[in-house]
């Protein structure tokens, strides 16, 4: 199982439920990479527009690549007509960028799918010199608004958690990134709140990648059990979310 390749099985729910940014965060990536028109932006993997907006606003020279038809359509469907946005289906790995240079490249929760190697050294031959390298995720948490909860939640994952293949991905380290010609590496977090209820919370949690490969008897019985836990604690499930942003200069 290529788990890169799951979240293309699922564009309408992926573009409904996946946490997007804070303001905050794309304020300060905007001003330090200073990002507008007479530049040219690379965004890996968009998915579906989590971390595009901003970036487009800008009046940028907008270029994605997105490896899923599906979400490369859907992001066609809502960026298409601007004239500032481009985008071609195809694996970042293997892409021929040609004599293509751009002022930042970012990637929001895609590129940790990237072997490290070919991250780091093929975003750095593809940035002008000075260019920005900038890498974000969400890192969630709901243990400290409701311990009960999350105890209870431990306990249907414990019981019926169990995917039918092994999520591998746990190894690409963003501080790497001076290994490979980066300087001034930096970590910025930013902060945010999501409330679910419990319909949205299973909603939500059937967008995790190794959530989505949980066979039959398990995946009905995992999925109830969040559901019931969340109803049982007031039918709401509150997440604090801490939004990182890595950032590096050529």
């Amino acid at each position: 199982m290529e788990f890169r390749k799951i979240f293309d099985t699922i564009p309408e729910e992926f573009d409904k439920y996946r946490p997007r940014y804070s303001k905050e965060l794309f304020d300060s990536l905007i001003d330090y990479a200073k990002i507008g028109p007479g530049k040219s932006v690379l965004e890996i993997g968009p998915g579906t527009g989590q971390a595009t907006d901003p970036i487009l606003d800008t009046g940028c020279d907008y270029h994605a690549i997105e490896l899923g038809e599906h979400l490369y359509a859907k992001m066609h469907e809502k960026y298409g007509k601007r004239p500032n946005f481009n985008i071609v289906n195809d694996d970042f790995i293997t892409h021929d960028f040609g004599s293509e240079k751009y002022d930042m490249i970012y990637s929001a929760a895609t590129i940790q799918w990237i072997p490290e190697d070919i991250a780091f050294s093929k975003t750095y031959s593809l940035l002008k010199e000075g260019g920005t390298l900038a890498m974000m995720l969400v890192s969630a948490e709901y243990r400290s608004t409701n311990e009960a909860l999350y105890d209870d939640i431990q306990k249907v994952y414990d019981q019926y958690f169990k995917p039918e293949y092994e999520y591998q991905h746990r190894s690409f380290h963003y501080d790497n990134a001076p290994n490979y010609g980066y300087k001034n590496f930096e970590r910025r977090d930013f902060y945010g709140e999501r409330r679910f209820t419990a319909d949205e919370y299973v909603a939500f949690s059937k967008t995790h990648c190794d959530h989505l490969v949980i066979p039959e008897p398990y995946n009905t019985k995992f999925f109830d059990g969040l559901r019931n836990a969340v109803l049982a604690h007031g039918n709401c499930i509150i997440f604090k979310d801490t939004y990182v942003l890595y950032l590096a200069k050529k």
